[in-house]
C-alpha cells in the first residue's frame, strides 16, 4: 500500500482509482437496496465535512457518535476525520449513564445520534455535558424532539438537511476541505474508543491515524481481497474490529453491504448481495453451526445419515492434510518427517469421499452463504474448537484472528494460505511479541517508581504466560488516565495486553485465557475459567456459561441452555414442556446437564480436581447485548454479578 499518511487520505486515493466501484449497499424502503459508489460517497462526505465546518466543528475537537451500523455513519466517520477531528462512538445498546459518562469526560461540542431513543439518553444527560452545544441526528426528528432539544439548550438538526446544506454551500468546490484533508498527520487522533467496560468503568482507547495506517499496511498480504469484492457488516461498528474491517474495504476498493446478526435479516442479505467475505464473532460462527446442525436432525432420515457422515470424513480428512502439509500449530518441538508420514495413508484414503462429500453434502451449505464466500474472519474472541473443525470440514475457510481495541485491534491472523487450527496466526509483521511470566510482570508493575517498568524477559515457545506486543498499531494511550497508561505501556513501549497465551515454534499465538479473569480459589488455586467454559459450551444443549468461584471452596456455573434443543429434547422424551421455569427444574433435564458438564470437565479432558463443576443453576433468558454483553458480544462479568447475585449466593450456600 502507498504510504498515505490518514484514513481520509487513502480513501481520496481510493476515490481517484475507482470513482465508479459500489462501496455501500444498504435497505431502501419498499425493498431492494440502494447503493454509493466511491465517488458519490467521496461528494457526500465533502459535503457534510463542509457543513459541519459551518457549525464549528474544527481540528482536534471530540465528536460524539452514537449509533449502529448504517451508511450515515461512515459518511459522518470519514467527515470528522477529514478535518482533522475525533470521533467518539459508542452503538444503540448502550446505557444511558455510560454515553453521559463517556461524552462528558471526551468535552464533545456536538455529537451525532441515530435515533430519539439515543437523543433522549443525551438530553437526559445534559447536566453533565456543558460542552454540548449541538446535536445532529439520523432518523429525521419530531417537532416534539425540536422543542425537547431546546429546552435543553441544545440545536437539534436533521442529517439530511445539515447535509443538503454541505451540497449548498461546497457548491462542487473540494479545495477547502480537501487542504484540511492534506494537513493529517499519522500523529492525528482518528479516534477514542472507549472499551466495553467488560471489567469495570470503560477506559478511552486514543487510536490514531497511524495506528489504523499500520494495520493497513499489513493486512493486504493476510487477507486477499480484489476491488468490487463484497463484504457483509453485521457487527457493531463502533467497536474497533468491525471498524478495521470498514477501512479494509475502503483500502481494497470493495464495498460493504449493511446487515445484522439476526438470521432473519442475515441470510435474505446473503442471497441478494453474495457476498466475498463476512467478518463475525465467534458467537455468530456458533450460532451459525448450530443452526445447520439443527436443521439437519429435525429432517431426519438419510439426509441426517448422509450429513453427520460426511461432516466425520472432513474433519478427519483436515486432520490428515493438516500433518501432511504442515498446518499442525508446534507448541513443542515437532518432527515435520514424522507428521506427514502418519497423515499421508489417511490423507490418500479419504480423498475421494471428500470430493464425495462436496458433492453431496458440502457445497450446498456454502451456497446457503451466496456461493462466492472467499473466506470469513472471526475475532472479537475465542473461536470454539469444536465450531472451528466443523467449518473446516465443509471447506468454508474461517480465519482466526486475535487483537484488542488497544492494538487498533489486530495483532495475528491466521494466515490465508496455510491456516493452522488451535491457533491465532502469527504477529503481524514488525510487530513484537513477548510471552512473560505473569508473576514478574506483576510484580515489576506494582514496584514501578513513578510509573516506569520494564517488561520481564521472553518466555520459550510452548510456555504459558502474559502477552506483550509492541509496534506501530499500539495506542496513544487512555484519555485522560495517564496512570492507567503507564500501568499499562513500560518504558520501552511494551503494551500489556492482559492476555494470556504461549508462542508457538513459528510465532504464532495461542490464546490460553484472560489474567485479569483468573479465578483464586480459598485453596489458593488458580484457574483460568475461559478453557473450562469453551469445553462446557462443546455440549450442545449450552448457549451460553459463566463460570464462578472467585475467593470461594470450589466452582460452580450459570449456564444458558440452548432453548430450541431443549424443547425438542423435552417432546422426544415425554418431558413436561409447556411451562418453561418448570421444564428447566426437572431432574430429568439436571441430570442431562449434569452428565454433560462432567463428560467434558474430567482427568480425561486435561482438567484438574479443583476445576470440576461442583454446581450449576440453568437461567431462564439468554444474555443480551446491554445487559450482561458488551456491545462486541463478550460476557461482562461484573455486569452478570450484579444481575444474577441472588442465584450465585445460592450456588455457594452450603
Amino acid at each position: 500500500m502507498e504510504q498515505l499518511a490518514t484514513i481520509p487520505l487513502v480513501f481520496r486515493e481510493r476515490v481517484r482509482k475507482n470513482p465508479e466501484v459500489m462501496v455501500q449497499a444498504y435497505k431502501i424502503e419498499g425493498g431492494g437496496y440502494g447503493t454509493r459508489t466511491y465517488r458519490q460517497l467521496y461528494e457526500d462526505v465533502l459535503d457534510f465535512a463542509c457543513a459541519l465546518q459551518t457549525l464549528g466543528v474544527s481540528r482536534s475537537q471530540h465528536i460524539g457518535l452514537i449509533s449502529d451500523n448504517r451508511r450515515e455513519w461512515l459518511i459522518s466517520d470519514l467527515a470528522i476525520q477529514s478535518l482533522g477531528s475525533a470521533d467518539v462512538p459508542r452503538g444503540c445498546d448502550s446505557m444511558e449513564k455510560e454515553i453521559i459518562f463517556i461524552l462528558s469526560t471526551t468535552d464533545c461540542p456536538l455529537v451525532i445520534v441515530e435515533n430519539k431513543n439515543q437523543l433522549t439518553k443525551v438530553l437526559n444527560g445534559k447536566d453533565s455535558l456543558p460542552h454540548l452545544k449541538r446535536i445532529i441526528m439520523f432518523n429525521e426528528p419530531t417537532e416534539e424532539d425540536r422543542k425537547d432539544a431546546k429546552k435543553k439548550g441544545i440545536e437539534l438538526f436533521s442529517f439530511w438537511t445539515v447535509l443538503g446544506d454541505g451540497t449548498a454551500k461546497r457548491a462542487g468546490d473540494a479545495t477547502v476541505i480537501e487542504a484540511e484533508i492534506d494537513k493529517g498527520t499519522k500523529e492525528d487522533l482518528a479516534t477514542i474508543i472507549f472499551t466495553s467496560g467488560t471489567t469495570g468503568e470503560p477506559k478511552g482507547v486514543m487510536l490514531t491515524q497511524g495506528n489504523y495506517i499500520w494495520q493497513l499496511e499489513r493486512t493486504p498480504h493476510l487477507l486477499y481481497g480484489e476491488p468490487g469484492d463484497i463484504w457483509l457488516t453485521v457487527l457493531p461498528v463502533w467497536h474497533s474490529f468491525e471498524r478495521l474491517m470498514q477501512y479494509i474495504v475502503i483500502e481494497r476498493s470493495s464495498g460493504m453491504v449493511y446487515s445484522k446478526p439476526v438470521a432473519s435479516v442475515m441470510f435474505p442479505d446473503i442471497a441478494a448481495m453474495k457476498p466475498h467475505v463476512i467478518p463475525g464473532v465467534p458467537r455468530l460462527w456458533d450460532a451459525l453451526a448450530n443452526g445447520i446442525l439443527r436443521t439437519v436432525r429435525k429432517e431426519g432420515g438419510l439426509k441426517k445419515a448422509l450429513f453427520f457422515f460426511f461432516l466425520s470424513v472432513g474433519k478427519k480428512y483436515c486432520t490428515a492434510h493438516d500433518l501432511v502439509f504442515g498446518r499442525v500449530a508446534r507448541f513443542t518441538r515437532r518432527v515435520r518427517a514424522l507428521d506427514t508420514l502418519v497423515g499421508l495413508i489417511p490423507w490418500l484414503l479419504l480423498l475421494f469421499p471428500r470430493f464425495l462429500g462436496n458433492v453431496l453434502v458440502y457445497r450446498k451449505i456454502r451456497q446457503k452463504l451466496g456461493g462466492r464466500i472467499r473466506f470469513c474472519i472471526s475475532g472479537g474472541g475465542a473461536l470454539q474448537k469444536d465450531v472451528d473443525a466443523f467449518y473446516r470440514a465443509i471447506g468454508l475457510k474461517v480465519i482466526e484472528g486475535y487483537g484488542i481495541t488497544e492494538t487498533a485491534p489486530v495483532l495475528s491472523l491466521r494466515d490465508q494460505w496455510k491456516p493452522r487450527p488451535g491457533c491465532v496466526g502469527a504477529v503481524f509483521t514488525d510487530t513484537e511479541c513477548r510471552i512473560v511470566d505473569s508473576d514478574a510482570l506483576d510484580s515489576a508493575i506494582s514496584s514501578a517508581k513513578d510509573g516506569v517498568w520494564m517488561v520481564p524477559p521472553a518466555l520459550p515457545p510452548g510456555k504459558q504466560g502474559v502477552i506483550v506486543v509492541r509496534g506501530g498499531q499500539v495506542m496513544k494511550g487512555y484519555y485522560k488516565r495517564d496512570d492507567l497508561t503507564k500501568k499499562a505501556i513500560d518504558a520501552d513501549g511494551w503494551f500489556n495486553t492482559g492476555d494470556l497465551g504461549m508462542l508457538s515454534w513459528d510465532n504464532e499465538i495461542k490464546i490460553t485465557g484472560r489474567a485479569k479473569d483468573t479465578i483464586v480459589l480459598l485453596g489458593g488455586e488458580n484457574i483460568e475459567p475461559a478453557p473450562i467454559e469453551q469445553a462446557i459450551k462443546s455440549f450442545e444443549f449450552v448457549e451460553s456459561v459463566v463460570v464462578l468461584g472467585q475467593d470461594k471452596k470450589y466452582l460452580t456455573a450459570l449456564i444458558v441452555p440452548s432453548k430450541d434443543l431443549l424443547l425438542a429434547y423435552a417432546e422426544q422424551n415425554d418431558l413436561p414442556k409447556d411451562d418453561w421455569d418448570v421444564l428447566l427444574e426437572h431432574p430429568e433435564v439436571l441430570q442431562l446437564f449434569r452428565s454433560g458438564i462432567d463428560a467434558r470437565i474430567n482427568h480425561q479432558g486435561g482438567f484438574r480436581p479443583f476445576e470440576f463443576i461442583f454446581r450449576f443453576t440453568l437461567l431462564k433468558e439468554s444474555f443480551q447485548v446491554g445487559r450482561e454483553l458488551s456491545g462486541k458480544q463478550e460476557m461482562m462479568r461484573h455486569r452478570i454479578n450484579e444481575v444474577y447475585k441472588k442465584e450465585i449466593e445460592a450456588l455457594f450456600t452450603e
